[in-house]
């Protein structure tokens, strides 16, 4: 019998990579979560269960960058939520924001940001790097909007965002 079992080597390698693309990833590490986490697990599983969804939708019709942006919105949703949570309401304890943030629930970078005068309300990392743009500017989305035209929408290339300024 060969290590693979009743298949050959072409058949393992078709059934497992077609799995892999199938089954969803899992990313939660051995570690059991610390106390708390049965608190905020239905809101990030509904968060998650929301990216997968917009991540297998469709995108006809779209540009390619607009499909995008609603995971963009959900990385953004969920990160905030944990913000809120351990920053603003105090809510939640310091090991499960780590856990979190090891994890990669929550975008630890995004946070950081945040965190700084002037990003209390960034959208994504992406619209603060002045290499993605042509001029080395930020993006349009962190012009305020008192200097901005008011009959014209802005969206953001990156993210879609109108505004992260204020």
């Amino acid at each position: 019998s060969s290590r693979y079992g009743e298949f050959n080597y072409f058949q393992h390698y078709y059934i497992t990579n077609n799995l892999r693309l199938r089954m969803p990833k899992v990313r939660r590490s051995r570690k059991p979560p610390p106390e708390g986490w049965e608190l905020i697990e239905p809101t990030i599983e509904e968060l998650d269960a929301k990216m997968r969804e917009h991540e297998t939708e469709p995108h006809e019709g779209k540009r390619k960058v607009e499909a995008l942006w609603p995971i963009f919105k959900i990385h953004h949703q969920k990160s905030r939520y944990l913000y809120d949570l351990y920053y603003k309401r105090k809510a939640i304890s310091k090991e499960l924001y780590d856990y979190c943030i090891k994890e990669k629930i929550a975008d630890a970078n995004l946070i950081a940001k945040w965190k700084k005068d002037g990003y209390e309300r960034l959208c994504c990392l992406r619209c603060i790097q002045v290499r993605d743009t042509n001029f080395g500017t930020n993006c349009i989305c962190r012009v305020p909007r008192s200097k901005l035209d008011q009959i014209k929408i802005v969206e953001c290339v990156h993210c879609g965002c109108r505004g992260c300024s204020g």
